[in-house]
């Protein structure tokens, strides 16, 4: 069951607006990754297509939101980004391709409601994923009274291979839309979709969850104890997908957790005043083929700046990743507090770098070579 937690004052205005009969037809929800912007998404479609609507939402018990629930109602259509295939030679080919591989990702999310797809994966939102698009809205609903497609983390539609055609294309079912049809676009950055594309949204923007909600939907739903269902909600910062991601599993560290850990280390070798730990840790990056986790790596890396800001300022409850506030404090011995800020800025220039394909290795080792200038 795709259940929403949170964002009931989201819902509540979204609900109003259906019963209004003044909801848009081409919507934007965006907010950081794992907040719910794709449950949302099909929550706002089940009560699209849903019989017996309520004024809170869909009412969950009829034919069409049951089958909505189960991944199969014939007029909601979901896309989401997928690697892509091999062997697909022609347009036509890819389409098929990409469209059997979307069956087989629903079918993966259907038995699995907590599914996260595997990490470093490198997928997008093509070209033929939009001619589906529109190939689908020119037939008439099979069963509610209108169709509703939903294409998550949108952003992937503008790197396609190099180029814009995925977005200009959408752009185009956008400017002369189907009739009856809705359109429901995801983001976690909505900066990052063309310009164009965004103005012919609207936005509705998802905020972050308070985290003692986010570790009773933990506690409620796995088996963490409570001082790790507390924990991954903090480090998830109000994002239930985010926080779950920390979680281990089959008793090993999430890849999150890897992640930060491997975080940890960059700072602790960007303050080791001996060169040669910096150039290690530079060269143990992947040069190519990663750039997800790099870019996730520097995102906690961010964070553990901020941590050791906060620590540094004697605001300990301020941590957030608080199982290692000693650790920070031996960390803060080693660092100009108020060069922090300035490190976090580092930081993120080093990010803006990775998106445009800069190599991993010398942008890491830039980087930890100025933050050593600016820390120490």
């Amino acid at each position: 069951m795709a259940e929403v937690h949170g964002h009931e004052d989201v819902r509540r205005d979204l609900a109003r607006a259906v019963a209004r009969g003044e909801l848009p037809g081409s919507l934007l929800m965006y907010g950081r990754p794992g907040v719910g912007r794709q449950t949302m998404a099909r929550w706002l479609a089940r009560l699209l297509v849903c019989e017996e609507p309520g004024a809170e939402g869909p009412c969950d018990t009829c034919r069409g939101c049951r089958l909505a629930l189960d991944l199969q109602h014939p007029d909601i259509h979901w896309f989401f980004p997928l690697p892509r295939p091999k062997g697909a030679s022609n347009p036509e080919k890819l389409a098929d391709a990409l469209e059997e591989a979307r069956y087989e990702a629903l079918a993966e999310r259907r038995a699995d409601p907590l599914y996260r797809p595997p990490p470093d994966e490198l997928v997008g939102l093509y070209l033929a994923q939009v001619r589906t698009i529109r190939r689908l809205g020119a037939s008439r609903p099979a069963m509610a009274a209108r169709q509703v497609f939903i294409v998550g983390d949108a952003e992937l539609l503008t790197p396609q291979e190099a180029s814009e055609e995925a977005a200009n294309a959408f752009l185009k079912i956008l400017e002369e839309p189907p009739t009856a049809t809705t359109f429901i676009l995801t983001a976690a950055d909505p900066e990052a979709l063309l310009p164009t594309l965004r103005s012919r949204l609207l936005p509705v923007r998802l905020r972050a969850l308070p985290d003692h909600e986010v570790a009773a939907y933990i506690r409620g739903r796995t088996d963490a104890d409570p001082d790790r269902a507390r924990l991954a909600a903090r480090l998830g910062q109000g994002s239930i997908g985010r926080a779950l991601a920390f979680l281990p599993r089959d008793g090993e560290p999430s890849h999150a957790e890897g992640i930060r850990l491997a975080a940890r280390a960059w700072l602790e070798a960007a303050l080791d005043p001996n060169a040669a730990a910096r150039y290690a840790a530079a060269h143990a990056e992947r040069p190519a083929g990663a750039r997800g986790a790099f870019a996730d790596t520097l995102d906690a890396l961010e964070l553990w700046l901020r941590d050791l800001a906060a620590v540094a300022a004697g605001a300990d409850r301020d941590v957030i990743g608080d199982d290692a506030t000693d650790r920070l404090h031996h960390l803060a011995r080693r660092a100009r507090p108020d060069a922090i800020p300035a490190a976090i800025s580092l930081v993120s220039e080093a990010r803006d770098g990775g998106r445009i394909n800069a190599n991993p290795q010398l942008t890491l080792a830039r980087l930890l070579n100025r933050l050593s200038a600016t820390l120490s």
